[in-house]
């Protein structure tokens, strides 16, 4: 469930196209008069001075000339940046199926989408059974614990149960280890591990004081700034620090109690995991109680689920502010509209997000 929490926050906010130096930003330049340090309010305008060779991309297109009547909700951030375009239903799809194709094709996403599969496959069956769907397996009749019905729902639970077991077990390891380094800041107060834990959680998790780091420091060049190796604001190993935003701009602190909440989660899923594999392994159909495996599957899978869920949430909300690639094709997309005086909104809804406020305000 926390990996598809991760999985999903990269397809739902357009990431099906890999950061290259090939995808520039749209570039526009700053008028004298711009609302802000990180946004430009006035019309675009590009810096005449474009190389020969930069003319033929779209970024340097929309550089040919300025443009009038743009709403500051829509101009580009400080460094030129642009959100991608609102993309229709069939776009959508069509790009969250190439994000999972290149997923699918990795050893972990072709692992993950046969692990999804036989889960959904087995889960389905079980329900199916559960509602009686196949009335020719109920004889003599569908609760005789030896009909055909009820010798599947055993096959198929313990399938089941030993699914969930690989990831219950198989990443006990990794949770325990996660818990180790949680306790370690927060009853030995030890700074390092929470840096190592914002190395490890990167995707959807930033340290405090990470928003005051500077927004052109990444990976790659890191080790150019030494003062950052003690900081808290910078996760251990310092190699683990987050991308160089590509709005300019950096993700506020994550609340810790998040953190320590997804820990936690995902040390009770492998918890109810274990009660669940004690009594199917540890008893049979005839002496099991009922109420036994629906109760810690349910509860395994609900703490699963949402510790996933605010790792997505978590990860949409960084990208809505650090920015996710965007494609040439998305860039052609922006320079046509706006020659057209068709404006994009430069957030990741593609919204007038004054708007929406107004009305909140209203309503109340």
């Amino acid at each position: 469930m926390a990996a598809t929490g991760t999985i999903c926050s990269s397809i739902f906010t357009r990431q099906a196209v890999p950061p290259t130096s090939s995808n520039p930003p749209v570039l526009m330049q700053q008028s004298p008069d711009a609302g802000g340090p990180s946004r430009q309010s006035t019309s675009p305008a590009i810096n005449d001075e474009v190389p020969p060779e930069e003319k033929d991309r779209p970024s340097a297109a929309l550089a040919s000339r300025a443009l009038t009547g743009e709403p500051a909700t829509a101009a580009p951030f400080a460094n030129g940046y642009h959100f991608p375009p609102k993309h229709s239903a069939w776009q959508s799809t069509m790009s969250g199926c190439i994000a999972f194709w290149n997923y699918f094709l990795t050893p972990l996403g072709f692992c993950v989408t046969i692990y999804g599969l036989n889960v959904v496959a087995w889960g389905g069956m079980l329900f199916l059974l559960l509602c009686n769907a196949a009335p020719a397996m109920c004889h003599p009749s569908c609760n005789d614990i030896n009909s055909p019905r009820r010798k599947w729902i055993e096959w198929d639970s313990q399938i089941l149960n030993a699914l969930f077991c690989v990831t219950g077990f198989g990443l006990a390891p990794w949770r325990f280890r996660d818990l180790w380094f949680l306790y370690q800041y927060q009853m030995q107060g030890k700074e390092i591990f929470l840096r190592r834990l914002g190395g490890i959680h990167r995707g959807w998790f930033r340290l405090p004081g990470s928003a005051e780091v500077h927004p052109k420091i990444g990976p790659e060049n890191v080790t150019s700034s030494p003062h950052l190796v003690s900081s808290i604001a910078c996760p251990y190993p310092k190699d683990k620090i987050p991308d160089a935003p590509l709005t300019g701009q950096r993700a506020p602190a994550t609340p810790i109690w998040k953190l320590g909440a997804v820990i936690w989660l995902m040390v009770w899923n492998t918890f109810f995991q274990c009660c669940l594999a004690g009594f199917m392994w540890g008893m049979n159909r005839y002496n099991r109680p009922s109420w036994a495996t629906g109760l810690f599957v349910g509860l395994g899978c609900m703490a699963a689920a949402v510790g996933g869920i605010i790792i997505f949430i978590e990860g949409k909300k960084v990208k809505g502010i650090e920015g996710v690639p965007i494609s040439d094709k998305d860039i052609q997309q922006l320079q046509e509209d706006r020659e057209k005086g068709i404006w994009h909104y430069n957030n990741i809804k593609d919204k007038d997000l004054t708007e929406d406020a107004k009305k909140k305000v209203a309503k109340k």
